[in-house]
């Protein structure tokens, strides 16, 4: 397997160019600062990355998708900034969350301004290499990304006084809420490359099952992984009460799903209970559940690119599907908004 990490960072030194030309005239500097503030902390860019690769694996130019890409991108992390504001996330990548920083207001100020920003860069797209058809459809998938991604928002908080919450109801919101943009990411490189319908759907597809198993993963990760990896603490989503994929499978499994209920329900609950739901949760194998079912979502995801011609870019899309499974932290980089007198 090619070394995916390598590949990212590749593509994202075009991507972080183009976000950051595009944001460096927003004003006043402070909404300039904070709407850039979470490219500075060194995404994967997975989502934007993507969209190049996709488009390149259809036979099509990642330059000519690079618009796309970087609107991708800025959707993605409009939407980190307002989940982290109604999660009340103190940090994302390893720093401060943006409201903590800047403030609530601005905050959200910065979110409003990357989603509008976002559709103003696909509109902005060269149409001597971009059909106003591919344009037009870029940009109505980008619009059903964000509503999905919405109402996947709006599910999840809906969660939040439920422990009754069913594996069908929390597959269909970890799709809306987190495959639905990763799922528009890989349909957008498709339609910018030219591929045919059949194609095109089959790629949305590729993309729906990386972004399940991105989710599941996720979860997989807050209970097996580090603080120092995830940018936050181990166990938050026990301590939080909420409902991820292990602890539905747990609360129907568990010999001791009282217990891990109680817990859940605790909002008072210390780490030494976290670490006791962990537990429950291992000994009756949730947690492998979990990572299992990760899997299954990544080995269907690689079937579906059996519709492409063998090439390094569908490969490398293969290879990403892979990744999803073994991500690590990622690096601190670095972005300025111009100085305005």
């Amino acid at each position: 397997m090619s070394d995916v990490k390598a590949v990212l960072g590749s593509y994202s030194t075009d991507i972080i160019k183009t976000i950051e030309e595009e944001l460096s005239t927003i004003t006043p500097n402070n909404l300039c600062e904070a709407s850039l503030y979470l490219t500075k902390a060194g995404g994967k860019m997975l989502r934007p990355a993507l969209t190049l690769i996709t488009s390149e694996a259809i036979g099509g130019s990642s330059e000519n998708a690079l618009k796309s890409a970087a609107a991708i991108e800025l959707i993605h992390t409009f939407s980190l900034i307002h989940d982290d504001i109604m999660d009340d996330d103190d940090m994302r990548r390893g720093m401060p969350s943006v409201h903590k920083v800047w403030g609530e207001d601005v905050a959200i100020l910065a979110g409003d301004t990357l989603f509008s920003k976002a559709f103003e860069i696909i509109m902005s797209s060269n149409q001597q290499t971009n059909t106003p058809n591919q344009i037009n459809q870029t940009l109505a998938t980008l619009a059903d990304a964000c509503v999905k991604i919405c109402e996947g928002q709006a599910f999840d908080m809906s969660f939040e006084d439920r422990f009754d919450v069913s594996e069908d109801e929390y597959m269909a919101m970890i799709f809306k809420k987190t495959g639905a943009l990763i799922a528009a990411a890989t349909k957008a490189g498709a339609i910018i490359g030219g591929a045919s319908s059949e194609v095109i759907d089959a790629m949305y597809e590729y993309g729906r099952l990386i972004g399940l198993a991105f989710q599941i993963q996720d979860d997989y990760l807050d209970l097996v992984s580090d603080e120092e990896t995830l940018g936050k603490p181990i166990g938050s989503d026990i301590a939080k009460g909420k409902m991820t994929i292990i602890a539905i499978n747990g609360l129907a499994n568990c010999d001791n799903s009282d217990r891990l209920l109680e817990i859940l329900k605790d909002s008072n609950n210390s780490q030494d209970d976290v670490l006791e739901a962990i537990g429950i949760l291992d000994d009756c194998g949730s947690i492998e559940y979990a990572r299992n079912l990760a899997q299954e979502n990544v080995m269907k995801a690689k079937q579906v690119l059996e519709i492409l011609p063998d090439s390094s870019s569908k490969q490398t899309l293969a290879d990403i599907a892979n990744f999803v499974l073994e991500r690590q932290a990622p690096k601190i980089g670095r972005a300025s908004c111009r100085e305005r007198v």
